[in-house]
């Protein structure tokens, strides 16, 4: 049961408690919200024993500030269930009475205090099914298996330039490289404590150079990190009291670090751009760490001139030019003792011993020319060559001659190099490079291919079960884990069948990393979670259930107010009195505020302007900005409020503003816009969004304008359903980041903007017509660029965007009219204040109530008098338009909504996330500037989020304190019985010997791993002595153990060489040029082979077995083995002590003793 605790860093002490007491006070707050008199529940959090007191039990301080949380969330749950129980039962029975829009109710109210201010509401049909229907929300997600947090997803706005960009992991710890050159380090044991959403950690300083690669190696107990500025640097994994330690930093490359590794033989391999490879030998690293701190820049300049450069030794021997592509991905083979680079459409196979290219093949298998192409010359990463051609004419027609081949090569590398970058992007691209336990690589490509290859590159199958690119694998044990762009996660086995999938993250899987149980995904939003190694599995049932009883102790609910408000604004500039009326005496207790516009400005040169700055990417006009100044100076934008995002398209504009103290809870704003003007291509009529992250929870808000006159209903149903549909947030801000879908596209598109310009000169003499045409096809242009990767990417519908947010905002002018009245009977009912009666006419309200428009939103009960038409500047209800047309008043400008209630849930909870009701729905009839009146809505918002650091430790204590989830454990994570057939090994002469690891298990598979702990030399007493550790556990050059790492089956054997290497001498590179040799150390060698034996879901308990091996020079093994207790048999084999059973004795580590080994 001790190794159940240690595979998975059970909680902290105070987590080992009894949760009977939790279920039974869940119970009691579920069925007698009065009771409190039972302390039980609070006995867990103040428990304390003996067995409690480790390194690991969090701070008295942080352990209350932990249990103060349970209890605030525990009796704001009760608090709820007390103040709503009297009005449980009738709300209920309203809801579906609420839901017919014939019926305006007033009981759909909040849970909060403040609930029975809030304003009458009808609500459309149509909503809950199709694209209408609510996003699933609940405390855990149904669809894919519970996770630790270990860093929730951050606001994207407060990591623009430190965002997390890979991890790694080290047995007893989780490390993130950032943008910035930062590195951040999770301790496992502190996973389940801390007071933060984030899970304790501690961070480095910025360099200013970001981390592109991250490399654990555990022998040397460091932490390697590739740099942008093309740094190595070198940090101990133990961190001192004042933090990181940084052991080395060099210059290694001249371009960025794009990945590295470390060898079987514990050298480090990294690779860069322009197919640039430097091998740092293990010799050089290990002499610099026995420099003193004060000599640290000494010991980094003896490793920078150390490096031995592949590609230009390549070069001496001549290869294909496959090699000059960036080295995107480097993988080590330690079971063959080889090293894959890998491009984004070439590998290349290389020896880790001799450092030599075996092979070159392309992502189909095909092998790539080994000789040098007529006219190709390589580019030596660290010395340009260039060959000055000077003679006789002929000589001058041949370096003519060779001027244009080189020209065509340049060009033609150049867009080979722009295809592999995205330019013009290839399905068959690799994107990922992994290797699993038993011996097979897998590589992933860009269109969700998934290619399994045998150890000399030979490939074997393809699997697809997604169409999104591949971005990350993991292999752990027998199963391989695939992270895609689309944030997807899938479960495969060795044999390439599909045991799981779910959605992980909302944006794409960039790294995945294994430890203490868990697999770790990092998001591209820089959110890290953690997922049991044994998903999809028994353990996801148990855990959802156990953590979903236990929703209200970590619960926590937030209340906001926000102010919304539209106007159309018939392209005039408001007077700051206005704006005050409108917006800044409602903005009080405001949290967040959003304004919409309509016509800011409409004229055709506008317009034309508006189009074309689409198609490129740009937005805004100096009108526009006009305004949100003014509301800045009204909202005291910079010390009450900040504006976090606006969009404009024409003359559309939406802004929000939030208040500074809520500001560290709101971001992730994206902005999108719908034209729906003539040809669905000009903004005159359409829409702009804001999508904006409240306390984790989804809110878009959409300012629209739809088509105008009586008779248009149709039209204006049209235009919703078009915005609806097809609002995308996030669009690309750069259109030259585009993929080979869209670059055709981009180039018509291109053409198209040329040709406007020429033309543009003709408005004035060909009106508005000539204008618009060439507007709409600019903008139609634009618009297939963006939808282009949508398009192809999934032929069927996706649901739209809107669908997916927890609140959803319409405000604007709709142009929808009142119908079957006159202009004279429509003013008597407004002057008598009858608007029950005009409403029963309003078009609107007619559609809603059909399903045709804004199905499932909810409007307030209108209170105030229609909205258009008035004259300018004209005071009162008298002011409606009187001119020749006599417009009848309608209720144009509008705000609609909608939140997570439904019919069976109205409650604010995780279940139901977002609950808002309104408090105010008004017109300020005071305003004149526009022939519209400007409208105003503040809702009151409940939104329930969960505090992740409660979760954490909840998760804690059920993976320590649950039986049935630890009998599972005990179960699956069980070692297999192995037996080691020798535990001496005596080498000379290149001899070659068979060691056999036997699987006695007849259910389990078997893992093995070979690693070696150290090297020493043997003195003339036959005594080892000087061990030394060696990095990553790597084998000395005179030892060559393959496979050295496989999966065993049951009752099965495996045959492993170990092999004496003839190795006689030894090179010294300086700046990657070999300056000195010698022959190798006379002396005897001995290494300690550590054979680690773990079962299937095993990710730190493993059983091992120790070899001696030891090489002696020719003429010397009598010598070598003389100390031994017992003479040596014949061959290569020193006597063993009968077999050594793994699972049940450790009797090897008192025998090694006995032996002459450190």
């Amino acid at each position: 049961m001790d190794d159940i605790n240690d595979l998975f860093f059970s909680a902290p002490a105070d987590d080992h408690r009894n949760h009977s007491h939790d279920a039974a006070a869940a119970a009691a707050a579920t069925d007698s919200f009065s009771s409190y008199s039972s302390p039980k529940i609070f006995d867990r959090y103040f428990s304390s024993s003996s067995d409690d007191e480790d390194e690991s039990r969090p701070s008295n301080s942080s352990s209350m500030e932990a249990t103060t949380k349970r209890l605030d969330y525990m009796i704001q749950f009760l608090d709820r269930k007390l103040s709503s129980s009297d009005e449980v039962h009738s709300l209920r029975n309203s809801l579906p009475r609420d839901l017919n829009p014939t019926t305006s109710n007033n009981n759909h109210q909040s849970s909060t205090s403040s609930s029975s201010a809030a304003l009458p509401e009808f609500c459309g049909r149509g909503g809950g099914t199709g694209i209408f229907r609510l996003p699933v929300r609940a405390a855990l997600h149904p669809s894919r298996p519970p996770s630790l947090e270990v860093r929730p997803h951050p606001l994207r706005e407060s990591q623009i330039g430190c965002s997390l960009r890979n991890i790694v992991t080290s047995s007893s710890q989780l490390w993130a490289g950032k943008e910035d050159g930062a590195l951040q380090v999770w301790q496992f044991r502190d996973f389940y404590g801390g007071t933060e959403d984030i899970a304790p950690c501690k961070e480095s300083a910025a360099t200013g150079s970001g981390v592109v690669c991250l490399v654990a190696d555990e022998g040397s107990r460091v932490i390697w990190s590739g740099h942008k500025d093309g740094r190595i640097k070198c940090w101990k994994m133990d961190l001192v009291s004042n933090g990181f330690k940084e052991c080395l930093s060099w210059i290694a490359h001249r371009g960025p670090i794009l990945s590295m590794v470390i060898t079987c033989y514990g050298d480090l391999w990294s690779g860069s751009e322009g197919g640039a490879i430097k091998i740092w030998p293990w010799e050089a690293i290990e002499k610099s760490f026995s420099f003193t701190p004060e000599e640290r820049h000494v010991a980094a300049l003896a490793v920078e001139r150390s490096y031995i450069d592949l590609l230009g030794q390549v070069n001496l021997n001549g290869s294909s030019n496959a090699l000059t592509s960036d080295v995107k991905y480097l993988l080590s083979d330690n079971s063959r003792a080889k090293v894959w680079s890998a491009s984004y459409l070439s590998f290349a196979l290389w020896d880790a011993h001799t450092r030599e290219l075996l092979k070159l093949f392309n992502t189909d298998g095909q092998l790539e020319r080994m000789d040098m192409l007529p006219g190709q010359e390589f580019i030596v990463e660290e010395d340009i060559k260039m060959k000055i051609v000077a003679g006789s004419k002929k000589e001058k027609v041949q370096s003519s001659f060779g001027f244009f081949q080189r020209s065509r090569n340049a060009i033609t590398d150049a867009v080979r190099r722009v295809a592999a970058k995205g330019g013009f992007a290839d399905d068959r691209r690799t994107e990922a490079l992994t290797m699993t336990v038993d011996g097979m690589i897998w590589t992933g490509c860009t269109n969700g291919l998934v290619v399994q290859w045998d150890g000399n590159g030979n490939r074997l199958q393809d699997f697809q079960y997604h169409f999104s690119a591949v971005q990350c694998f993991c292999a752990f044990g027998s199963r391989l884990w695939v992270g895609y762009v689309s944030g997807v996660i899938q479960v495969l086995d060795l044999e390439g069948n599909l045991l799981g999938e779910w959605v992980a993250h909302s944006s794409t899987v960039i790294k995945m990393a294994v430890g203490a149980g868990y697999i770790f995904s990092l998001a591209n939003h820089g959110g890290i979670r953690g997922w049991n190694v044994m998903a999809p599995g028994p353990l996801d049932s148990i855990l959802r259930s156990e953590l979903a009883g236990k929703e209200f102790l970590y619960t926590r609910i937030e209340n906001l107010k926000i102010l919304t408000g539209t106007w159309n604004v018939a392209e005039g500039r408001a007077t700051r009195d206005s704006l005050v009326s409108w917006l800044g005496c409602a903005a009080g207790d405001a949290g967040i505020v959003v304004v919409g516009l309509q016509e800011v400005e409409m004229g055709a040169g506008a317009l034309a302007m508006s189009a074309a700055k689409e198609t490129v990417g740009l937005e805004g006009s100096s009108v526009g900005q006009w305004w949100l100044d003014m509301i800045d100076k009204v909202l005291d934008e910079g010390s009450t409020f900040e504006r976090v995002g606006n969009r404009q398209l024409a003359g559309l504009l939406i802004s929000v503003w939030v208040r500074s103290n809520l500001k560290p809870h709101v971001g992730d704003v994206d902005a999108a816009a719908v034209p729906c003007g003539f040809g669905r291509a000009i903004g005159n009529k359409g829409a702009v969004g804001l999508r904006i992250r409240v306390f984790d929870r989804i809110m878009c808000f959409v300012n629209c304008h739809f088509a105008a006159h009586l008779e248009a209903v149709g039209r204006r149903n049209a235009d919703f359903n078009h915005v609806y549909r097809t609002m995308s947030f996030g669009r690309p801000s750069n259109l030259f980041n585009t993929t080979a879908a869209g670059m055709v596209p981009f180039l018509l598109l291109s053409c198209s903007i040329a040709c406007s310009m020429c033309l543009f000169w003709l408005v004035h003499r060909s009106g508005l017509l000539l204008l618009l045409s060439v507007a709409v096809g600019t903008s139609s242009a634009a618009q297939m660029l963006r939808g282009a990767n949508v398009v192809n990417a999934n032929s069927s519908e996706p649901i739209p965007e809107l669908s997916e947010a927890d609140m959803v905002v319409f405000l604007g002018d709709f142009n929808y009219r009142l119908d079957g009245i006159s202009y004279d009977e429509a003013r008597d009912f407004i002057s008598q204040r009858s608007f029950d009666w005009l409403k029963e006419r309003d078009q609107l309200r007619a559609e809603m109530e059909a399903g045709n428009i804004f199905q499932g939103m909810r409007e307030a009960v209108i209170r105030f008098p229609p909205t258009y038409k008035f004259e300018k500047h004209q005071p009162g209800l008298a002011g409606y338009d009187s001119g020749e047309k006599k417009r009848i008043p309608a209720w144009c400008d509008r705000i609609l909504f909608r939140d997570n209630r439904s019919a069976g849930v109205s409650e604010c909870s995780l279940e139901c996330p977002v609950v808002c009701f309104v408090s105010q729905y008004d017109a300020c009839m005071d305003v004149t500037d526009s022939d519209h009146k400007p409208v105003r809505c503040i809702f009151s918002v409940d939104v329930a989020r969960v505090d992740e650091s409660v979760r954490r430790q909840e998760l804690g204590d059920i993976m320590s304190s649950s039986v049935e989830i630890r009998s599972i454990l005990k179960q699956l994570c069980k070692i297999p019985e192995a037996i080691v057939s020798t535990n001496n090994i005596i080498l000379q002469n290149q001899d070659r010997t068979i060691l056999r690891i036997t699987n006695k298990s007849n259910q389990l598979d078997a893992l093995y791993e070979i690693i070696c702990e150290g090297e020493a030399t043997v003195d003339e007493e036959g005594q080892a002595r000087d061990h030394r550790p060696r990095g990553s556990f790597g084998f000395p050059q005179w030892l060559q153990v393959a496979p050295a790492s496989g999966l065993i089956k049951p009752g099965s054997i495996a045959e492993v060489w170990v092999h004496h290497e003839n190795f006689p001498t030894v090179e010294e590179f300086v700046d990657g040029v070999p300056q000195n040799s010698w022959c190798e150390d006379a002396r005897d060698k001995e290494v300690i082979l550590v054979v680690q034996i773990r079962g299937t879901y095993s990710t730190t308990e493993t059983r091992t077995h120790r070899i001696r091996v030891r090489h002696c020079c020719s003429g010397q093994a009598s010598r070598g083995a003389r100390n031994v207790d017992k003479p040596a048999p014949s061959g290569s084999l020193l006597h063993r002590a009968d077999y050594q059973n793994l699972s049940s004795s450790y009797d090897v580590v008192n025998h090694l003793r006995k032996l002459n080994s450190p």
